[in-house]
């Protein structure tokens, strides 16, 4: 992967602001005798901002420093949109954390800028065959691993069992299934089928349209390419284009993931896509529907079709490489693995976070929680879905040209024209898919 200087990255930066496991092997706790004289600051980004994450990793800073009285470690959050901006401003001045969690797409940005040291080391004395093989190669070039999987999640669909009862309407399997049953379900009032979102400031366009490219075997990035004029991308821009005027709220057409969430933890849509973290959103807005809803597989085109892996979440810590201390940075990303700690942190948000050690799955601990046991269903569908999917646009590769895909908003901007202006679907599809090659081209 080639580097990029950092006058080109500040070209960019304009271009771009707009137990047992399964192989029969038994638990390694981590326990590693690090040297108790590690001495030395060292600063942690995150953008785990919800009470119980943020109070977790507060406290595992303050026990490790326990451990090793003249470490210091200083903690700072953001939120995953501030996040990005501090990273990439930050970088060109050298103001970057020893250690930062971050996104897949954030990783592949920071390998091509040179700006992460590998964690192979880290990784083994974990246990690298605890880990998922996607959810490693979505940080690995040339054999080196840059990142680190600290949990792990996958969108599904979800989905009310009461109105599919009360409509006499089986789960859909097929995206015209889908069509069909959002239709019937939506009503006059504050109900629909589903919503489908455009807005400009997220991804969540992308996302919905790579749902249906995938599920029909294709890709929205092919060999470091654009690819939204190929006849499963066309066919799902009109897939979305009519169920967006059939189904869904006309003001969705400006909605980030938020404002979608919210409509179905509110009881106001009877399907929508997300992750396991759907869960708690329902519970903190509406728990009297908590019962009410389970998961099922993204649908696909044809019931008789391949299953594909669609998209998987893998939430990695990096440790950088401006880092005066890396030895320290990697002792501590090492000690948020320990089996009890680990466990507590993945409960911070139970069936949201699921575990990136295969093995955790397993443990009883892990299991002994009220709402992984209530939602068990969903849980195994999310967890069938993680060992297939990869983060948007790396299917192949961690390509960094995965990143402009889902942050450019230019997807979003696409089914905008088409709404908005009418224009025709294909010349949309070029014009977009011709807009990201330029600017894959610059970088």
């Amino acid at each position: 992967m080639k580097k990029i200087s950092l006058g080109l990255l500040i070209t960019l930066l304009i271009v771009m602001t707009s137990c047992a496991n399964e192989n029969g092997n038994e638990i390694r706790e981590i326990n590693p005798e690090h040297n108790n004289k590690m001495q030395g600051e060292i600063t942690f980004w995150h953008s785990f901002t919800q009470g119980p994450r943020k109070e977790f990793l507060e406290n595992r800073a303050q026990n490790f420093m326990k451990k090793h009285p003249d470490v210091s470690i200083k903690i700072e959050s953001f939120s995953w949109d501030n996040f990005y901006t501090k990273w990439t401003t930050g970088y060109t001045s050298g103001q970057v954390p020893d250690v930062s969690s971050a996104l897949p797409n954030h990783v592949v940005e920071m390998i091509d800028a040179d700006a992460l040291i590998p964690l192979n080391d880290v990784i083994d004395n974990i246990g690298r065959d605890r880990f998922y093989d996607k959810a490693l190669s979505e940080g690995t070039v040339d054999g080196k691993n840059y990142s680190i999987p600290i949990y792990t999640h996958a969108q599904v669909m979800w989905y009310r069992k009461d109105l599919l009862k009360e409509a006499n309407l089986e789960v859909p399997e097929t995206w015209d299934e889908l069509y069909e049953a959002a239709i019937k379900l939506t009503n006059n009032t504050n109900t629909y089928g589903l919503s489908v979102p455009m807005g400009t400031d997220d991804m969540m366009a992308t996302r919905f349209l790579n749902y249906y490219v995938r599920s029909a075997g294709d890709k929205l990035l092919k060999n470091g390419r654009a690819n939204l004029t190929s006849p499963a991308a066309i066919d799902g821009i009109n897939y979305w284009v009519k169920m967006y005027q059939a189904t869904s709220p006309k003001g969705s057409i400006n909605y980030n993931v938020l404002d979608q969430a919210t409509l179905f933890y509110q009881g106001n849509t009877a399907f929508d896509f997300n992750s396991g973290f759907q869960i708690s959103g329902v519970e903190t807005n509406s728990p009297q529907l908590l019962d009410q809803i389970d998961a099922a597989p993204i649908p696909k085109v044809n019931k008789s079709d391949e299953k594909q892996g669609i998209e998987t979440s893998n939430t990695p810590i990096v440790v950088w490489k401006n880092s005066n201390h890396p030895e320290i940075a990697k002792a501590f990303v090492e000690s948020l693995f320990e089996k009890e700690e680990y466990i507590k942190f993945l409960h911070a948000v139970p069936a949201g976070m699921l575990p990136s050690l295969k093995d955790i799955n397993k443990e009883p601990e892990y299991m002994d929680n009220e709402t992984i046991q209530n939602f068990d269903h969903a849980v195994d569908v999310i967890n069938s879905e993680v060992k297939k999917g990869t983060a948007i646009g790396m299917e192949e590769e961690p390509f960094p040209e995965a990143g402009i895909l889902t942050n450019q908003g230019i997807i979003e901007n696409m089914f905008q024209e088409i709404i908005v202006s009418g224009i025709p679907i294909e010349e949309a599809a070029e014009k977009a898919e011709k807009k990201l090659n330029r600017i894959f081209d610059t970088y």
